[in-house]
């Protein structure tokens, strides 16, 4: 798979075109079909690594939920050779796999709370998202990202399969006040991945966001344009599957301003609303309220070393994590 995976990979490279790669089943997939041991004792034998095979490797990973789960009536095994799975197993493994990608920084989960004809829009919005390119409203679904203020950690045993990360994040000067830049470092047991995202905000009060991965040499130059204004930013980062919904929650550290003690931010995107979505979120969590848009939980607030007042903040920045349309690139 991986040899395979780096033929095409190397022709894109050589592409005088934009070119999108776009990989059926990924290296962690194989994880979900075999025994624990047998993962790690291949992980150890050709000195790879999780951070290494799921989050460097791919800049995108798109799950879409088994018709088992959701569409049963649309589910059978009668004019596929390769399908073999009944209702049950199908259900399993198809868990099994989408819980093997969990910790990858951008998973975007697909159910079938639509028809198929709408799911495979999703599914291209999505991609069409992550790599910056703005559709209109010819792909419009009503998928948006929310922020959640959580009052307490819950005790590790109640969470479903997760994943830890340390992340760093620190801002960077721009030449303009109305571009934002940073760099985050996120990894596992000392192996990193680095990424540097840029926000612009146009006049139609809409945000173009565009991440892409670097090396470890380019992060650390680039650090050298580190904004002093901004503390640095640390935190554990949790990421979940549950009910379907791709989850991760922010566990502010120390170092770090005051206003940032304790802070826990739960972060999902999903087109659920209202009761529903309510009925998504983790029963084990102590959720206080919905800060989706509110600039006093904006990082790029958060990190500022001058004080401020919520009311102050309005004049301040304009950035709010999600107080604007997104569009985000890979």
């Amino acid at each position: 798979m991986m040899a395979m995976e780096e033929t095409y990979f190397s022709l894109a490279s050589t592409c005088n075109r934009n070119c999108l790669v776009i990989c059926d089943r990924g290296t962690m997939d194989a994880a979900a079909f075999v025994a624990k041991t047998v993962w790690e004792k291949m992980l150890d034998a050709n000195n790879w690594n999780a951070v290494q095979l799921r989050d460097n490797r791919y800049n995108q990973v798109v799950h879409l939920i088994t018709a088992a789960n959701g569409a049963e009536d649309f589910y059978n095994i009668e004019d596929n050779n390769c399908r073999t799975e009944g209702l049950e197993l199908a259900r399993e493994r198809d868990l099994r796999a989408a819980e093997a990608w969990i910790g990858h920084p951008y998973i975007d989960v697909i159910d079938n709370s639509t028809d198929f004809d709408t799911k495979l829009r999703r599914l291209i919005a999505s991609v069409c998202r992550r790599i910056g390119i703005d559709t209109g409203d010819r792909l419009a679904t009503n998928s948006h990202k929310l922020k959640f203020l959580v009052g307490n950690l819950a005790d590790d045993k109640e969470f479903p399969p997760f994943q830890d990360f340390e992340v760093v994040h620190d801002y960077l000067v721009t030449s303009h006040p109305k571009v934002q830049s940073r760099l985050r470092k996120r990894g596992q047991n000392g192996n990193w991945s680095y990424m540097h995202t840029q926000r612009r905000f146009d006049v139609k009060t809409q945000v173009i966001e565009v991440k892409r991965q670097i090396t470890q040499r380019d992060y650390i130059n680039m650090l050298a344009q580190r904004d002093d204004k901004h503390f640095t930013v640390y935190k554990k980062r949790r990421s979940f599957l549950l009910n379907n919904v791709y989850m991760q929650m922010d566990i502010y550290k120390h170092p770090c301003h005051p206003r940032c003690t304790g802070l826990i931010l739960l972060e999902t995107y999903t087109t659920l609303k209202g009761d529903e979505l309510l009925g998504r979120l983790p029963p084990f969590l102590n959720v206080v309220k919905e800060v989706t848009g509110d600039p006093s939980f904006s990082m790029f607030n958060l990190s500022l070393k001058s004080d401020w007042t919520p009311n102050k903040l309005q004049n301040v920045n304009n950035c709010a994590d999600g107080a604007y349309k997104t569009i985000i690139g890979c």
